[in-house]
């Protein structure tokens, strides 16, 4: 039996414009030889700076996969993705390495770009679509799911997500959005979510 080259990843959230993070980040990104860097969310600070947040993991030869926070558009992520070379956003997409698929839905319940219940599990059902038979999965998603961790915060997760999670089985969930929850993991059903907020983590799978 043939094993599959492991992917190593490091996935890093809330950047929010902060160019000495990312720095650092592609430093280390370099340094691990990580093969991909998952970005998730909230890369600008409402929208105010797009400069310096891809550029020095490209620097690094490195490929971005990334999906849009509360804190840009849609519209953002696009251009960054259309702009920087090896960066692509899987909002409603996905993107394969190896044996992995990895998809993804950006967005949340407040902010600049607002999303439904509905809106998320239908972008993440399209981007999970033809990914659905790989032998990993990684989803990504801006918000914490209904009943996670990140909940004491007194934000609520949301219900799509939950959802997600249950319909599609990802081994792993990247996810953002609260910062008191940096660095948490647990396990919902057989997916272990990981909380990424301005706390990167390195892993393979």
């Amino acid at each position: 039996m043939t094993h599959k080259k492991k992917t190593k990843i490091l996935a890093i959230g809330d950047i929010h414009g902060d160019t000495g993070l990312v720095k650092r980040l592609a430093k280390k990104a370099k340094e691990k030889n990580v093969d991909l860097v998952i970005l998730a969310g909230d890369l600008t600070f409402a929208e105010q700076s797009t400069k310096n947040i891809i550029g020095p993991f490209i620097k690094e030869k490195k490929q971005v996969l990334l999906i849009p926070g509360n804190h840009e558009s849609i519209a953002t992520v696009d251009f960054l993705a259309e702009m920087y070379p090896n960066t692509k956003s899987i909002h409603g997409y996905s993107f394969i390495q190896n044996d992995l698929g990895i998809f993804g839905a950006g967005g949340a319940d407040i902010g600049i770009n607002v999303m439904t219940n509905t809106e998320i599990f239908n972008l993440l059902k399209k981007g999970n679509e033809k990914i659905k038979n790989m032998k990993k999965k990684i989803m990504v998603t801006h918000m914490h799911p209904a009943g996670s961790k990140a909940e004491f915060s007194g934000f609520k997760g949301s219900k799509a997500i939950k959802k997600a999670i249950k319909e599609f089985k990802p081994d792993i969930l990247i996810n953002s959005h609260i910062h008191e929850a940096s660095g948490t993991e647990e396990k919902i059903g057989k997916t272990k979510v990981i909380n990424v907020s301005r706390k990167e983590k390195i892993f393979e799978i």
